[in-house]
């Protein structure tokens, strides 16, 4: 029994942590040092000094503890094992070193010589060497508000929190004006990586969040690791905030960056070549401030780097990231902390936004692989991700907190439970999601409650879909809506279960009576733009030659592997013109016999490829969502075979269609996003079952419109479609002198369509209407010449307006044709 006691004492004694502060100073002046780095050396445990060079660090036992700071000679101190809490002051000497050898040419900058090493060592220090690699990642994230003038600071929900911060001992921000924390949350997962082909995975282990969060597993509470966090200089190009940052050390570097050798330092044992980096011109998306090259290798070692202040950015005050990084066993290296730090905001006297990023990674295992099939689920949360316990991160979390960062967690925490926060929280959800929650049930859509077009007149609805409250795996829509021009009731209904998450299998039934228009259909993909949504369906829709839709829907949906989904739907659809409308039933002749409506049903059967996609499950509602862009094409293949005399259809038909849609970064000229389409329809059918191209008669610009056409001016049988929009991003004008501070930013759209419409579907319409001989509205078929539009413009005009001019190259005498237009649109682009 007394061994076993003792045994005992040596397990408490061992897992006792000790609690060091102190602060770091310059030796020749006394002055703090900031954001000085201290760590146990051999372990993850370390932290970073405030502004004031202070710092706080637990850690499990240890004899050393080391400080370290940029222009610096690192010291090492002992620790007393036996003191659980102890104070340690470092002062900091110069670290005046010579400079290692490297090879300059004549009248060469000598930080040259030195870049062109980093070139050439690129292939043996980058990361993407690695066949696999994986690392458990900690993740903090900090969002606060700051510059709040009287009037905000002043409201209910501010004015509460700003008291709570104020009573807990929260610092102010410089000018005297709180800082509010509203957000934080802590992460640790395991992140694996394989890199031909190229596939990720990250597993959630836990997750803490504080203050104004999202709800316990949605999607924006799982995005906060290193799948989305992944800071990596070593390609050309950064991706940050939706943009593409040129690295500084690129492969062309000297065309973008000029440098300059300050030092030569030890940062730790390495010897580093300390290199100033700013951009060549002030407006590129690019990078200012400090790198360190090891001389040994000429890896990258340390960063210091700021956006530039003049970068072509919106909304943007600041961005800062600092990185450390270290060799693995197999020679690359990896990041070993990273902290970034963004401000955003409107305007220099707005209130503004801050969000600051912590990672620190550890326990590296480069060349350990999984079969592919681990990576078919990039994102995984561990059932008891989201378990409230106070204590796990002080426990487990690989750093220290700072006093600062201690007090803005402690008021989140207290701040959380105000009920006006709480009220605010709503409100967020309502703007984000567009549904209001009630009990275990979301209302809404709210933006459609009230809705008005020549047909039905005033049109108030009111929709619900239920919650993981009611069913984790079930979930159900249900709207009603009524016309008080038409007298008519209008109602859908959809419902979908969950049959397994790891492949996302799911089975859904649709049912559906409510208006439509011949011009949307078959262009679900296009109708994204909420503006010409609301534009197309709101006023006179008789250019869209409106219908009464009945659709019923049984649809079955699985991923064979990472990135290939299928889906099968077995659909019947009921049309009713609301238009003069006719066809011929039986041969396409005079006097034949005719209907004005009709009914099809339709087995679909969809393939879809995405193979570089992220797609995140969302654990508080019943879907999941793609994330980040993705770097190569994605591919739908569509194939809809019409069923004649089942469940009511009136006809036989084919339908095969192909959509291809990718991002591409195109370097310095910026970037081109396109969509070709294409489908072949080798069957007689009404014109409403072919392909009406989606026109656009709105003054609001749509990427997914030929913005020239008018609402169902072409129909094709077998067509396609390429569509482009490049963003020229800063590219030329920023070399501009009287424009490059206005920020405008070019852009090129061009469309073309080729398309034609076989003899038969052409004649199935009859020339009169057969009951009162007046002519029956027809529809256009492209010709021998494509339809073609080509457009130019400026976005970025007062950081949300973007205007495009429009040229319509072909059809030009079409009757009612416009060859020139103006779209305007509102984007909210960084």
């Amino acid at each position: 029994m007394l061994h076993v006691l003792l045994l005992a004492g040596v397990q408490r004694s061992q897992a006792q942590q000790l609690l060091v502060k102190g602060q770091v100073t310059e030796a020749a002046s006394g002055k703090p040092v900031p954001f000085a780095s201290i760590f146990v050396p051999g372990t993850t445990a370390g932290t970073t000094a405030d502004d004031a060079g202070r710092y706080t660090l637990s850690t499990a036992p240890a004899d050393t503890i080391v400080a370290s700071a940029m222009g610096f000679k690192a010291i090492k101190k002992a620790l007393n094992r036996q003191a659980p809490q102890q104070t340690l002051n470092f002062a900091l000497g110069g670290s005046g070193v010579s400079l290692g050898e490297v090879v300059v040419r004549p009248t060469e900058n000598p930080a040259y010589a030195i870049m062109r090493r980093v070139q050439q060592n690129k292939p043996r220090n980058d990361k993407q060497r690695l066949d696999a690699f994986e690392f458990d990642s900690y993740n903090r994230t900090e969002i606060s508000i700051n510059n709040l003038p009287k009037q905000v600071s002043g409201r209910k929900v501010l004015r509460e929190m700003i008291a709570v911060a104020d009573s807990l001992g929260l610092e102010r921000g410089a000018d005297g004006k709180p800082v509010v924390p509203i957000f934080a949350s802590e992460m640790l997962s395991r992140y694996y990586a394989h890199q031909r082909p190229l596939r990720r995975r990250e597993e959630i282990k836990r997750n803490q969040m504080h203050g104004m969060a999202p709800r316990e597993g949605s999607v924006v509470s799982q995005i906060m690791g290193s799948s989305f966090q992944d800071w990596d200089f070593y390609p050309n190009w950064q991706q940050l905030l939706g943009k593409d940052f040129i690295s500084p050390i690129a492969d062309g570097w000297k065309f973008t960056y000029e440098y300059e050798l300050q030092d030569s330092v030890y940062i730790g044992e390495d010897f580093c070549y300390q290199l100033a980096v700013t951009p060549r011109r002030p407006q590129d998306l690019a990078f200012t401030g400090t790198i360190w090259i090891t001389k040994d290798g000429y890896a990258l070692r340390r960063l210091d780097l700021s956006v530039s202040p003049d970068a072509n950015l919106n909304f943007v005050d600041k961005i800062k990231v600092w990185q450390e990084l270290t060799p693995t066993a197999a020679g690359p290296w990896l990041p070993l902390r990273t902290r970034v730090l963004v401000s955003v905001r409107p305007t220099s006297k707005s209130t503004g936004v801050m969000a600051r990023f912590t990672t620190v990674n550890s326990n590296f295992e480069p060349g350990k692989y999984h079969p592919l099939e681990f990576y078919d689920v990039p994102m995984a949360t561990a059932a008891d991700a989201f378990k409230s316990d106070p204590t796990f991160f002080d426990r487990n979390r690989p750093d220290s907190l700072s006093v600062q960062e201690q007090t803005t967690l402690t008021v989140l925490d207290t701040v959380r439970q105000l009920p006006a926060v709480q009220s605010f929280l709503e409100l967020a959800t309502v703007a984000v999601t567009g549904y209001y929650r009630v009990g275990k049930i979301d209302v809404g859509p709210v933006l459609a409650t009230l809705g008005y077009n020549n047909i039905e007149g005033l049109r108030p609805r009111i929709g619900f879909r239920t919650t993981p409250d009611v069913s984790r795996n079930w979930m159900a829509r249900v709207y009603v809506a009524y016309g008080l021009r038409d007298t008519r009731l209008k109602y859908g209904l959809r419902t979908s279960k969950i049959l397994d998450r790891r492949t996302w299998t799911t089975i859904g039934f649709e049912h559906r009576h409510d208006i439509d228009q011949v011009a949307l259909l078959d262009n679900d993909y296009a109708l994204e733009n909420p503006l010409f949504e609301a534009a197309a369906s709101v006023g006179n829709i008789n250019n869209g030659r409106p219908l009464l839709r009945d659709l019923t829907s049984v649809s079955f949906q699985t991923d064979l592997f990472r990135g290939f989904t299928q889906k099968v739907t077995v659909r019947q659809q009921q049309f009713r013109p609301l238009y003069d409308f006719a066809y011929y039933t039986n041969e396409a002749r005079l006097g034949a016999p005719t209907n004005d409506n009709f009914a099809v049903s339709e087995l679909v059967v969809e393939s879809r490829y995405a193979p570089d996609e992220v797609l995140v499950q969302s654990q508080t509602q019943n879907y999941r969502s793609a994330i980040g862009l993705k770097r190569l094409p994605v591919f739908t293949v569509r194939y809809t075979l019409g069923l004649n005399k089942f469940l009511g259809g009136d006809f036989q038909y084919h339908k095969l269609n192909l959509l291809v849609t990718q991002s591409v970064r195109l370097g310095q000229f910026g970037r081109t996003d396109y969509t070709l389409d294409a489908g072949y329809i080798p069957s007689t059918v009404p014109y409403p079952v072919l392909k009406a191209h989606l026109g656009n008669q709105s003054p609001f610009y749509n990427a997914g419109a030929y913005n020239l056409m008018r609402y169902f001016e072409f129909v094709s049988d077998r067509y396609v479609g390429l569509r482009f929009d490049h963003h020229f991003e800063g590219f030329l004008l920023n070399s501009v002198p009287a424009l490059k501070k206005l920020n405008w930013r070019l852009v090129a759209t061009g469309n073309a369509l080729y398309g034609s419409v076989d003899q038969a579907n052409n004649a199935i319409i009859p020339e009169l209407d057969p009951e009162s001989g007046e002519p029956l509205p027809r529809f256009q078929p492209l010709g021998r010449l494509p339809y073609a539009e080509i457009g130019y413009g400026v976005e970025n005009i007062f950081r949300v307006v973007r205007v495009d001019f429009l040229h319509r190259l072909t059809y030009r005498n079409s009757p009612g044709a416009s060859n020139f237009g103006v779209k305007f649109s509102f984007q909210f682009k960084l």
